[in-house]
């Protein structure tokens, strides 16, 4: 029986409820007031649905409603190769499986870091595919999975407009995904953080609990994204949707942060 956690949705394969969610318990996320609490998977399919949205012509998001554990939102990239889902979230109901089975299935799939593993071995088995996740972040992993594949390295091209890099920050595997379509694309996550201005990122080790990263690792990723072209962004959440000068914006909000650390 599968269970998931209810602030964060990760999802665990146990006789009965586990004592304590191990993503939870870490400091960057967090138990909540009211203690731990778990629902079955089987539960949030009947309880929820997800909601659909077209960014552009082959780039969609899939977020669930009303909303589930950290409420991020999975995207659907279409390349020519195959399908990309990059992030996950754990509701797959049967709407989700029929709307992706008419787009022509997932390809592959690929996660920014451990707080959105979610139900990535699901997804994995129902549509028959690979889950790229970076081998720093090992560790989180809750269930087993043959489809899971560790990448090690700062890139990884898992289709031929389609590249993985790691930045760290969040996590040591904290991943971003690089879609090489006309003047490019980022695919962010929350490794970096849309404000609600869309004018600017920030960079945090755990946005929950607000606590900042150094300097000098958010100097480290931005310099990794250097040679990176990309014109739009977009974030782990509803909305956080950069549509225009992302390069410059992520570049000179990586200056301000670490200028307002001196």
């Amino acid at each position: 029986m599968i269970t998931l956690c209810h602030a964060c949705g990760t999802s665990y394969d146990e006789a009965g409820e586990p004592v304590q969610c191990k993503i939870c318990a870490d400091e960057r996320q967090y138990i909540p007031a009211t203690g731990q609490k778990w629902v079955g998977f089987d539960t949030v399919k009947s309880t929820h649905t997800n909601k659909w949205a077209q960014l552009e012509p082959d780039l969609f998001s899939i977020k669930t409603v009303p909303a589930f554990a950290i409420n991020q939102r999975a995207l659907l990239l279409r390349t020519p190769q195959g399908n990309i889902l990059w992030d996950c979230i754990a509701n797959l109901d049967p709407a989700t499986r029929s709307l992706v089975t008419a787009l022509g299935g997932i390809h592959a799939i690929a996660i920014s870091h451990p707080h959105y593993y979610t139900t990535m071995q699901d997804w994995a088995e129902a549509f028959d595919a690979p889950v790229f996740l970076h081998a720093s972040d090992r560790e989180w992993v809750m269930r087993d999975s043959p489809a899971l594949q560790f990448w090690e390295g700062d890139s990884l091209e898992i289709a031929p407009s389609v590249t993985l890099l790691r930045l760290g920050g969040h996590f040591a595997g904290g991943t971003v995904l690089h879609w090489h379509q006309g003047p490019g694309v980022l695919l962010a996550g929350d490794i970096l953080q849309v404000t609600p201005g869309k004018e600017s990122v920030s960079f945090m080790w755990s946005y929950p609990n607000m606590l900042p990263l150094p300097g000098r690792t958010v100097a480290e990723m931005t310099e990794r994204l250097s040679n990176v072209t990309f014109d739009r962004l977009y974030g782990a959440f509803e909305g956080q949707n950069i549509l225009a000068n992302a390069h410059d914006i992520v570049k000179r909000s990586g200056q301000k942060y670490i200028a307002c650390l001196k």
